[in-house]
């Protein structure tokens, strides 16, 4: 499929769910080798050990964000579930209804002498829009929200410094709304909803193709 027509099936399909994208003034190879370039120069950790480390994104629906980053080599175990909200062990049902709030998010460990924090951020900012408040695609609400959960002040940092490059880059046409907020408790989501993608590969076929397609677009670190 050539790039202009697998761009044109992406559009469609984050129109129907989450992990959407309203910029396309900017191709998508421009705006991945862009953000690659930025996620470079951000400043990267300085003493990696041989013990996980964790990293809480929210990036829309858990689903599709869940299928990519558990493939990145260096990612050893990676939950959907919950985290920024005001009420203890919220279920998806009340999450989704908005009146938790929480936001969808993955939480993901891994080794930082295969993969550091920064390139993570990388893809956290490749995988959605992080230009729409309260929203991706057709899915609306604080719940799917963009944010970063930070677990100490170095991840606050980078984070800082990478939104700041990124918003500053010319990869997204309007200004970057993601929050960045300190971890808190991390609610884990039903079982039936984790490792998704790889459970229901012929019950949603919608999911198996977008989470396809973005690993076809270039995210090459």
């Amino acid at each position: 499929m050539s790039r202009p027509s697998l761009l044109l099936v992406l559009l469609v399909g984050f129109s129907l769910f989450a992990c959407g994208s309203k910029n396309i003034e900017m191709t998508t190879e421009d705006r991945n080798e862009t953000i690659k370039n930025v996620t470079k120069e951000v400043m990267t950790t300085n003493s990696l050990t041989s013990h996980d480390e964790i990293a809480t994104f929210g990036a829309g629906c858990y689903w599709c964000i869940e299928a990519v980053l558990q493939q990145v080599d260096g990612v050893t175990k990676l939950e959907s579930g919950f985290m920024g909200g005001h009420v203890n062990d919220p279920s998806y049902e009340a999450v989704c209804a908005g009146t938790t709030g929480h936001a969808e998010v993955v939480q993901i460990h891994f080794d930082p002498a295969k993969v550091q924090y920064r390139e993570l951020l990388g893809w956290f900012w490749k995988l959605h829009d992080p230009t729409t408040l309260n929203r991706q695609g057709a899915d609306v609400g604080s719940q799917y929200r963009s944010v970063i959960f930070y677990h100490n002040d170095e991840q606050k940092k980078i984070a800082e410094d990478s939104k700041m490059k990124i918003g500053k880059s010319g990869a997204f046409s309007d200004p970057v709304v993601t929050e960045i907020s300190k971890a808190e408790t991390f609610w884990k989501a039903k079982e039936s909803h984790q490792d998704y993608y790889r459970r229901n590969k012929n019950k949603n076929p919608y999911c198996q193709m977008i989470s396809r397609k973005l690993l076809k677009l270039g995210l090459d670190y």
